[in-house]
């Protein structure tokens, strides 16, 4: 089996030394860097925009994994294009036309991803799963960092595996909120195949081992 893709969630790094931060995940062994984006209206806080993004553009090596937790996100496709985006991952609750938006995604060039909320049933992705490269499910309620993981998300996950292999799709698994050591695992066993880790990785003592060994459980 091949390694599980790891992406740190930069809304979890230190703003004040951006640069140091992405260097770091740079000489890591992380795949991804994993962006939130927050608009303060369809999750109740606001992160970083459009300068900050190009910004890391411009410094990092490694493919930019962007998650949209904002409404109406098809007004922005064609630029997160433009900055150097690979994923644009929507949220199913913010898209009443996803297919549409799944389209449009990918006539940018980038792999299109739907984000999931806790609440929100995998059953929902039934007529679309084929047309989508990333499933985000969300194991914390969107919004903040450093939350506590919700215990349902292993059955979600499995439940999500299942659909996809029914449908023949080629979708991939990511998990988004509370991912540590003691989850990680689990979390591929039940069908993962990215892990973010936003407050695991860049609270730690030591970033880069933590990345490592994260790595290393899920291979």
């Amino acid at each position: 089996m091949s390694s599980k893709i790891i992406a740190p969630s930069l809304l979890a790094s230190d703003f004040a030394n951006l640069q140091t931060e992405i260097e770091m995940v740079n000489q890591s062994e992380a795949d991804w860097f994993h962006l939130d984006i927050m608009d303060g209206m369809f999750v109740p806080n606001i992160s970083f925009g459009m300068p900050v993004i190009k910004a890391m553009a411009e410094h990092a090596k490694k493919p930019l994994d962007t998650h949209l937790m904002i409404v109406d996100p098809d007004r922005y496709i064609k630029t997160f294009a433009d900055l150097g985006v690979h994923n644009l991952s929507v949220h199913y609750e913010a898209c009443p036309h996803l297919h549409r938006t799944l389209q449009a995604i990918k006539a940018e060039g980038m792999k299109a991803g739907v984000a999931l909320n806790p609440h929100t049933s995998v059953t929902l992705l039934e007529d679309t799963i084929q047309d989508i490269d990333i499933v985000v499910v969300m194991s914390v309620n969107p919004g903040f960092g450093g939350q506590a993981f919700i215990e349902n998300t292993y059955q979600k996950v499995e439940n999500l595996k299942n659909l996809i292999e029914r449908k023949n799709s080629k979708a991939l698994i990511e998990i988004d909120g509370g991912v540590n050591a003691d989850n990680a695992k689990k979390l591929v066993d039940s069908g993962a195949d990215i892990l973010v880790a936003g407050s695991f990785v860049f609270k730690s003592q030591n970033p880069i081992e933590t990345i490592k060994s994260l790595k290393q459980q899920v291979k």
